[in-house]
């Protein structure tokens, strides 16, 4: 190799360590590798093809010089053509000559062996002893290249590029399983319901599935009970949902929200002339819900004269306009929900115990997130994808830390509050996933305080690299070298040498709790 190739070659190995200096957005910087690969090196194709979660399946990954329909054929099995034979040995090939070569199946239909004479390489992509994909790229046939060099560098490229094809790998089957999740979950988590508004698999909210499925085709008032944040609008629509008064209006009202000398007027309405302010006639929430559900959060604050009003709607289903004599006839289902003791409220004497009885018809309890903790991964992957849609991100799923600080935490805000902090962690995630230091109260990773400086060398480069990778390792399992060797695909001997290099200690991994 001349001095001229050999500093080309450097320059290549530097760029593409640089590049994985930390594996956010790992597809992209799998398509940037590749780029500069043929760039750098005249080769006009390449691509990085990875096993599917089947273990047979082979696909490629990402490609540059490849159109898109091109891209979508190269599907291979273990064993099937050059790709898949290299993948099924761990043994690299070479092909000097394409048209020569009857392994070849042109499965991408990207070469015309008629107008041009290729070379092919292919290398497999390893992790310790694993072959998790191969590297492949094409180069014009030429009798002054040298194919041994060609491959030897392809061989470097490819242990460069193998942790971040490693972790492509794993989020792809991640994804897999997430949707194979989500699709059980669907169809099992609502059973006994039409209607999917509600998420949760333990048995203290599938007992409120049941109460819903038993009490929802009824006309009966339902109480609906639980700590603030533990879904009872949400459990108030889904009885209107299930009820046969569904192609008929909800309305919803938040007692609490309203001041105390507007909350008749907001159920009942008033008449013109009624009181300064009233302009014009105002229908009330009583009348706008004729013939569906009004649903009254909150129920608790109603001051006493209201309390007495609502009790006549019940019994005698009429009521009058503020400022009005005329009698209206109303048919609503009423749904009320409070996160107080009613009873002892009626105990107190401020609230009606005639009117809490109306309400009490048919009480439904939800469980607070911490009684529930079945529930909290379910519903975590659900915000997720709602987030991950309404903020426009693609979203992957979550690391383990995190999974392990979502299950750990109490949730006094209960489902609400886990809504808000995934809404955060969403916006915070640069790589499709969540990380433990995107939860509030978390630390950062240690791994972000590890930055290969901007000037650095090629070998302070790949150290930096090298290190971080360790120290997320150690991290992702608090601090067990023997899984974190293995999770990088490395022995626990090599593991060892490389925490002394860098004077890593386990145990301070294992006090973050990280």
């Amino acid at each position: 190799m001349n001095v001229s190739n050999e500093v080309k070659e450097l320059r290549l190995l530097f760029e593409i360590s640089r590049l994985f200096d930390g594996l956010t957005d790992v597809q992209a910087k799998l398509d940037e590798a590749l780029a500069l690969m043929t760039r750098h090196t005249g080769m006009v194709r390449g691509s990085v093809a990875l096993l599917e979660p089947d273990g047979q399946t082979i696909t490629i990954s990402s490609a540059v010089g490849l159109k898109p329909e091109e891209f979508s054929r190269g599907r291979y099995q273990i064993g099937e053509g050059i790709t898949g034979r290299v993948i099924e040995t761990g043994r690299p090939m070479v092909s000097p000559n394409l048209s020569d070569e009857p392994m070849f199946l042109n499965r991408t239909g990207a070469r015309d062996l008629t107008k041009e004479r290729i070379s092919f390489f292919c290398v497999p992509i390893k992790v310790g002893s694993q072959t998790i994909g191969a590297l492949s790229a094409d180069r014009l046939f030429a009798d002054s290249v040298a194919l041994d060099e060609d491959l030897r560098l392809l061989t470097i490229l490819a242990s460069l590029i193998a942790q971040a094809a490693k972790v492509r790998q794993e989020l792809k089957m991640e994804c897999a399983g997430i949707m194979a999740e989500n699709k059980r979950l669907k169809a099992s988590l609502t059973a006994g319901l039409k209607a999917q508004s509600m998420i949760g698999e333990s048995p203290q909210i599938k007992k409120v599935y049941e109460l819903i499925a038993q009490v929802a085709p009824t006309n009966l008032s339902v109480m609906i009970l639980g700590e603030s944040g533990t879904g009872k609008e949400l459990a108030a629509e889904t009885i209107h949902l299930e009820g046969g008064r569904s192609s008929q209006p909800l309305i919803k009202v938040n007692c609490a929200a309203l001041p105390e000398h507007l909350v008749e007027s907001e159920l009942f309405g008033h008449e013109r002339g009624a009181f300064t302010g009233a302009n014009q006639r105002h229908k009330g929430r009583f009348e706008l819900a004729h013939g569906g559900t009004l649903f009254l959060d909150e129920v608790g604050e109603l001051p006493p004269p209201v309390q007495v009003k609502l009790l006549r709607v019940l019994q005698a289903k009429e009521f009058e306009r503020v400022g009005g004599g005329e009698t209206i006839k109303t048919d609503v289902r009423l749904v009320a929900a409070t996160n107080r003791n009613l009873a002892s409220m009626v105990a107190e004497g401020s609230f009606r115990e005639d009117l809490f009885h109306r309400l009490n018809v048919f009480p439904i309890t939800l469980p607070p997130l911490r009684e529930r903790r079945e529930d909290i991964t379910v519903l975590a992957h659900h915000f997720l994808d709602y987030w991950g849609s309404e903020l426009g991100k693609r979203m992957l799923g979550f690391t383990h830390p995190a999974l392990d600080a979502l299950e750990a935490w109490s949730w006094p805000g209960n489902v609400r509050e886990l809504m808000n902090v995934l809404a955060r962690a969403v916006i915070l995630s640069e790589d499709g996933l969540i990380h433990r230091r995107h939860l509030p109260g978390a630390e950062s990773d240690a791994s972000e305080a590890e930055a290969a400086p901007k000037t650095a060398t090629l070998i302070e480069a790949v150290d930096a690299l090298e290190k971080r990778m360790i120290t997320e390792a150690l991290s992702d399992h608090q601090g067990n070298m023997s899984k974190a060797a293995q999770a990088l695909g490395i022995s626990e001997r090599i593991m060892g040498l490389r925490m002394k290099k860098f004077n890593f200690d386990f145990r301070e991994f294992r006090k973050k709790g990280a």
